[in-house]
């Protein structure tokens, strides 16, 4: 993959929040990337194992403690949901956008409002890892 096809950056939002974001092109269609998403078996890639994807304001919940509640949805367009690592942990939100590309289909996610303390790196080491699940099998 070129620097074109993948690009991952981590940035400060200042007042010590952090937001880590992926940028990754892949050789499918939008509609077969959009298509696993929406399966039990896309959604766990992206989010966990046990997440299940509802409509608008519904809640997700993943085996590891991972949960959430779908703030958006459009359809071929974009996934946003709330995030909490853990039962005690503050909200932050995830946004995945899909766009069509010459080169097949882009796919933009941001994970915003990180609270101190939490750690980028490893947030975007979880992220990258579920971009590549996700799109492993479109």
């Amino acid at each position: 993959m070129t620097d074109e096809e993948q690009s991952t950056e981590t940035e400060s939002a200042g007042q010590g929040t952090t937001s880590v974001e992926i940028t990754e092109v892949v050789p499918r269609p939008l509609e077969s990337v959009w298509a696993r998403l929406t399966t039990n078996e896309g959604i766990e890639a992206l989010l966990g194992r046990g997440a299940r994807l509802g409509g608008k304001g519904e809640p997700w919940h993943c085996e590891d403690g991972t949960h959430g509640v779908v703030r958006s949805y459009h359809p071929m367009e974009q996934v946003r949901v709330s995030w909490h690592a853990d039962a005690d942990a503050p909200a932050s939100l995830v946004d995945l956008k899909l766009s069509p590309a010459d080169e097949g289909t882009r796919l933009q996610l941001r994970h915003e409002h990180l609270a101190d303390g939490s750690a980028p790196e490893q947030l975007r080491e979880r992220w990258e890892g579920a971009l590549k699940r996700l799109t492993a099998a479109s």
